[in-house]
């Protein structure tokens, strides 16, 4: 159930901060409430991932990369920014990174 939870808060945290960028600095106000309740939400779901036994390395690390090769993703694909391959490398190593954390902490 904790990774559910996490799941939920990776999710959340995708669409305000893709909605962040449609807020226009907090000027329009529908894309600027899903960003105050998705983060409040994103958060509510990490700290219910975190009381059901997620230990906070893990769980935080999941969630940035996750987040961050989703939000690079989305950017690319639905927004027209650019995505470097050394870019998506850096992706890569990130997602790497937590694995190996998530790895090195099994016994």
């Amino acid at each position: 159930m904790p990774w559910m939870w996490l799941a939920g808060a990776i999710i959340l945290e995708v669409i305000a901060t893709t909605s962040l960028k449609f807020s226009e600095g907090f000027t329009r106000l529908l894309p600027s409430i899903i960003v105050v309740v998705g983060y409040g939400g994103a958060f509510y779901g990490l700290s219910q991932a975190l009381a059901g036994g997620l230990p906070l390395g893990i769980a935080y690390g999941t969630w940035a990369a996750i987040g961050v090769a989703l939000v690079a993703i989305i950017g690319a694909v639905f927004l027209g920014e650019s995505l470097t391959w050394v870019q998506v490398g850096g992706i890569a190593l990130v997602i790497a990174g937590v694995m190996a954390l998530e790895m090195g902490g099994q016994h």
